[in-house]
């Protein structure tokens, strides 16, 4: 009797399992709660705007092989865009300057010796200061470099902020290091930003469902894990509440769900347990046509601006103070501050807010230590999802990873 692998949960590093598994011809099913799947990374029609908005604004790099190898894998790798350099756009709001930052495609960072490469203000001696992160050590940012000076300021604080959604003085200095390590180290080859212009859906999620179909993968929404029945360091049958699913010798269980699912159905299981907030904003009109895919924006409550058809969009990390902030205020601000950026007119246009309070795991050094790893105690059950012990913060990339990782360690046992 060929064996069985379930995938509990249908976002990001479920749908990578699955994949990753289909591709090696196993019967796979997914159990999704939702109605939907890609979890925090998917688009939606937004009856107030009248138009498909994404849950949130993510960006992925050119370096991040297993997010690249995966659409590739689904074939949608042709569904994002960008440069064909490493090229980011900044304006500081407070200053009113303007610079584009470009990043040499060699390892060697010749970028950072042309004045008119790095970010406005900086020197190469400002950069040199900042070398220590690269080392990956258990703890806080803050310890390990001053977080001050105008190549933290209009640099590097913002590329960790949102890598880490979590203030980078306190930050992780090892996870920091690791983002490092796989993009700046590497040259502008792998750090070209790659946005899904049609959303995330498109070019993440429904490409992957089509290619488990393709396969033979079962997807079933609706069905939310109860519990776990657990019999001699085995799981024995999957609980959904209207069905009790028996597990056979070699069927495997991959739970790729959020971390206080996971803990919930596993009492014993230490799981990060502080999170950050992401505020989005979405404005409907159409953009200035030179406006460029993306704009870092400093000093001001929005920190990138994202330019997508008939939308702009803004992200803001670590945003837990802007939670019990009013829609209206929050969008008032939000907009006065892209209008000086684009140089569109003042009024407000269509909006919509969305906060999601818990967006990520807190990446500081103490949360960083509860991540638990791939394999569990029990033989036939993996873990999956971005809060696990990737070696990266919360992203794209390292969900993907995690998947791939759960779907190998479960095809080796």
């Amino acid at each position: 009797m060929p064996r069985t692998i379930h995938v509990i949960g249908a976002g990001l590093s479920g749908l990578a399992a699955a994949v990753r598994l289909a591709e090696r011809s196993e019967l796979v099913i997914v159990h999704e709660q939702a109605g939907q799947a890609g979890g925090r990374c998917r688009s939606y029609e937004d009856p107030q705007l009248g138009i498909t908005i994404d849950n949130g604004n993510h960006l992925l790099l050119s370096g991040n092989h297993a997010a690249l190898g995966y659409l590739a894998a689904i074939g949608a790798a042709d569904r994002l865009i960008g440069p064909d350099k490493a090229e980011f756009a900044f304006m500081d709001l407070r200053s009113d300057e303007r610079w584009m930052v470009r990043i040499n495609d060699g390892v060697i960072p010749w970028w950072l010796f042309d004045a008119n490469a790095r970010p406005a203000g900086t020197s190469v001696m400002d950069f040199v200061k900042l070398a220590p992160l690269a080392i990956p050590v258990n703890k806080p940012i803050s310890e390990v470099i001053a977080c001050s000076g105008p190549a933290y300021d209009r640099f590097l604080a913002p590329l960790m902020l949102a890598a880490l959604n979590t203030d980078p003085q306190e930050g992780s200095a090892a996870l920091a290091a690791h983002v490092i390590h796989e993009t700046l180290m590497r040259g502008g080859k792998a750090v070209r930003p790659l946005i899904a212009r049609d959303g995330l859906s498109h070019a993440l999620i429904e490409p992957a469902l089509a290619f488990l179909g393709s396969r033979n993968a079962e997807v079933r929404f609706g069905k939310r894990l109860r519990a776990l029945a657990l019999s001699n360091a085995n799981v024995a049958s999957l609980d959904f509440g209207d069905e009790t699913v028996p597990l056979t010798l070699g069927d495997r269980v991959i739970l790729a769900v959020p971390p206080m699912v996971a803990s919930s159905l596993m009492p014993d299981l230490q799981v990060p347990s502080e999170f950050r907030a992401i505020v989005n904003a979405h404005f409907r009109l159409d953009p200035p046509p030179d406006l460029p895919p993306m704009i870092g924006v400093l000093n001001a409550t929005t920190e990138w601006l994202f330019s997508y058809p008939g939308r702009l969009s803004t992200t803001t990390s670590g945003a837990d103070r802007l939670l019990d902030q009013s829609r209206e205020d929050l969008a008032a601000t939000i907009w006065r501050e892209v209008s000086t950026v684009t140089g569109l007119p003042p009024e407000l246009p269509p909006w919509q807010i969305v906060r999601e309070r818990r967006a990520t795991f807190a990446a500081t050094p103490a949360e960083n230590a509860k991540r638990p790893g791939t394999a569990t105690k029990f033989s036939n059950l993996y873990l999956a999802g971005d809060w696990t012990d990737t070696g990266l913060p919360a992203t794209i990339e390292g969900a993907i990873r995690s998947g791939n990782r759960a779907a190998d360690l479960a095809l080796r046992h």
